[in-house]
């Protein structure tokens, strides 16, 4: 039933063709020359970032600073700016094509998280990054329709030491496992990761969980390809 409300709410929505929506008390833009045909579809659905919404719901607590990779958009970090304020709430985006977006996002909604315009790694340095007319296919994996360009990256435990989060929220398109396995995760107790098994190898996703549990996360929930992790 909730399927079908939400085709026809998506059917609806694309007759009428609103050029903004608000999602979560978020407030985005739907024109498709900006954000997109599967984003756009995804937002008129109510389905957009669904699995992070849901399980960030469950996942931040008052005063949590958060560390966001891969913005997108920006919805994301908005959501989080929204729970624990736009000051505890740094996002990272490699996409350069992507930053006028966020900022358009953030002046919508009158909040503004830090955004830099760079990708997290596990060592930092210069990297090649992917570019897909689809937002969402973007990765610092090559993948078919990327475009390489190259981006300035900075390493995920210096950036820890700096931010001090304690909730990260990532989508990197498959990278996750590579830079979560890099760090130990210092003061991190929750987080929310989009996972790739359409993409990375199941014994690399094995990996990346291995690891996670000898640092001491527990996974806490799961919403279709994302889960939570946290630890005491």
């Amino acid at each position: 039933m909730k399927s079908l409300w939400r085709n026809l709410r998506g059917h609806l929505l694309r007759l009428l063709s609103p050029r903004e929506l608000t999602l979560d008390g978020v407030r985005l833009c739907t024109a498709e020359a900006i954000v997109g045909r599967t984003v756009r579809r995804g937002i008129y659905k109510g389905t957009y970032e669904e699995p992070e919404r849901v399980l960030l719901r469950g996942a931040l607590r008052p005063g949590d600073r958060v560390l966001e990779v891969g913005a997108g958009i920006g919805f994301v970090s908005l959501v989080c700016a929204r729970a624990v304020g736009a000051e505890n709430v740094l996002s990272y985006e490699a996409n350069p094509a992507l930053q006028p977006l966020i900022r358009r996002h953030h002046g919508m909604n009158g909040l503004s998280p830090a955004l830099r315009g760079r990708a997290l790694t596990a060592r930092g340095g210069d990297i090649r990054f992917f570019v897909n007319d689809n937002i969402v296919s973007s990765s610092l994996l090559a993948r078919p329709g990327g475009r390489e360009v190259v981006v300035s990256s900075d390493p995920i435990d210096a950036v820890l030491a700096e931010w001090r989060p304690t909730v990260i929220v990532m989508d990197v398109e498959g990278a996750e496992v590579d830079i979560l396995t890099a760090s130990d995760l210092p003061g991190v107790r929750r987080m929310v990761i989009e996972l790739h098994p359409h993409v990375v190898d199941p014994g690399e996703l094995a990996r990346l969980e291995g690891h996670l549990a000898r640092i001491g996360f527990v996974r806490s929930g799961t919403c279709r390809k994302s889960a939570a992790y946290s630890r005491d």
